[in-house]
């Protein structure tokens, strides 16, 4: 009979293999589960696929890792792709009913920190890892956040993640029930569409210069930050547009879920096991309590409740977007607007937000 050492040491056998092959090892395998999800009609697919497949490859002893610059360029296009979704729509919307904007967007973040609080109390996760992990931000931003303010990455990944996939599932859901057909079948996908090349160049450009000066200020997330804040000044002050081709966004998605997922370990993974039940239902505990304020919002509005629910709902914004997208009869900028609000707010005070909770915790 084996021992637990061998089978521990057959379980890391991608250790002796060679990098080339490793690496071919990762992007078939993370070619089969994009696949795999992006036919099952989940979000996120070109992400969560080769995150997975680089935790499969994790725990199984792969050395191979993202290199740096790489990594630095796939934030730096998420930071792009965050600055050409603010609109001036949305703004305005914002400006228009702004203290009903600030219940919502307070009332979800009151309520997604103290599950964060609750999950930190009960030691099922370390430190401030289970405070950015119930964010109810932009997914990719707030595990790039996580990272560069000493939380777990992997384990805010997998929170993170893990409430995309079932909020876009339960919204879809109740969007069929309001609207008949509300998600038709997807578009095919156009993935090397002609390049505008004033805007492909201006992402280049901004991406580039974006991450210098990020770096350069020593801003948290240096690379996602300053290309999000120039993105952004541009974007709304000089009317700058931005091109991110399919190719060019998946391959950000790519490289980020590969360097959140090689970096998994087998503990890790057991650490993430055993959290599940406690994860999903805080996931689901925050959902009810989305409904409620979607509810309140929706009487005091005199808007529909499909409309306030998805303003509420508590991420990913891709994902509600497109669902909004695809329903009749909805307010995508109430929507998108509310959407955004909470992101930035987090996106601001989310640092010091995790700091207070995590000196209540220890307290």
């Amino acid at each position: 009979m084996d021992s637990p050492v061998a089978d521990e040491r057959r379980s890391q056998f991608m250790t002796r293999v060679p990098a080339i092959l490793q690496w071919t090892v990762v992007l078939l395998v993370s070619a089969i589960i994009t696949t795999a999800i992006d036919y099952a009609g989940l979000p996120a697919a070109t992400l969560i696929g080769p995150m997975l497949a680089g935790v499969t490859a994790g725990v199984n002893g792969a050395t191979v890792r993202m290199p740096k610059p790489v990594f630095a360029g796939g934030q730096a296009i998420i930071g792009i792709l965050i600055a050409g979704s603010i609109q001036p729509a949305i703004l305005a919307a914002f400006l228009r009913d702004w203290p009903l904007f600030m219940f919502g967007v307070l009332s979800t973040v009151a309520a997604s920190s103290y599950l964060g609080w609750q999950i930190s109390r009960w030691k099922v996760l370390p430190g401030t890892t289970a405070v950015w992990g119930s964010a109810p931000g932009a997914a990719t931003a707030m595990v790039l956040m996580a990272d560069a303010f000493g939380a777990d990455y992997r384990l805010v990944a997998f929170m993170q993640y893990l409430r995309v996939i079932v909020v876009a599932i339960v919204a879809a859901i109740i969007a069929g029930l309001f609207v008949d057909e509300a998600i038709p079948d997807p578009q095919p996908q156009i993935w090397f569409p002609a390049l505008h090349w004033p805007s492909f160049l201006a992402t280049v450009a901004v991406a580039s210069i974006g991450a210098g000066i990020g770096r350069l200020l020593r801003l948290p997330s240096p690379y996602f930050l300053g290309t999000m804040i120039l993105g952004v000044a541009l974007h709304l002050g000089a009317d700058v547009s931005f091109q991110l081709p399919p190719w060019l966004l998946s391959l950000a998605y790519g490289v980020i879920g590969w360097s959140i997922g090689l970096n998994f370990t087998r503990e890790i993974v057991r650490h993430a096991a055993r959290a599940f039940a406690q994860v999903l239902g805080s996931i689901f505990a925050l959902i009810l309590f989305c409904a409620g304020t979607a509810y309140v919002l929706s009487r005091l509005l005199g808007i529909d409740m499909l409309t306030a629910y998805l303003a509420t709902s508590p991420g990913g914004m891709d994902s509600v977007a497109i669902i909004a997208a695809a329903s009749d009869g909805v307010n995508l900028s109430f929507i998108m607007a509310m959407q955004m609000g909470r992101f930035l707010f987090v996106l601001l005070f989310g640092p010091s937000l995790a700091k207070l909770v995590a000196r209540t915790v220890n307290d």
